[in-house]
């Protein structure tokens, strides 16, 4: 009996690309949304983080995204 890879893959995934700064960062330190500046602030962590819970839950719970390996 396989596991099932499908939820790992896909927060592993959404970690890398929500990560504040990496490929963009919501809320700015001077506008709304910048692009690749790789800074950070306490507050753009947390809208990320909701982001990453928010967009995981959706994939995984409501839509179940699997990927079982034998």
């Amino acid at each position: 009996m396989g596991a099932d890879w499908g939820p790992v893959v896909v927060a592993v995934v959404l970690f890398i690309l929500l990560s504040p700064g990496l490929l963009f960062q919501l809320p700015a330190r001077t506008r709304v949304m910048e692009f690749g500046n790789m800074n950070t602030s306490g507050i753009a962590i947390l809208v990320h983080a909701v982001l990453y819970f928010c967009i995981l839950t959706i994939l995984v719970v409501a839509i179940g995204i699997h990927i079982h390996v034998n």
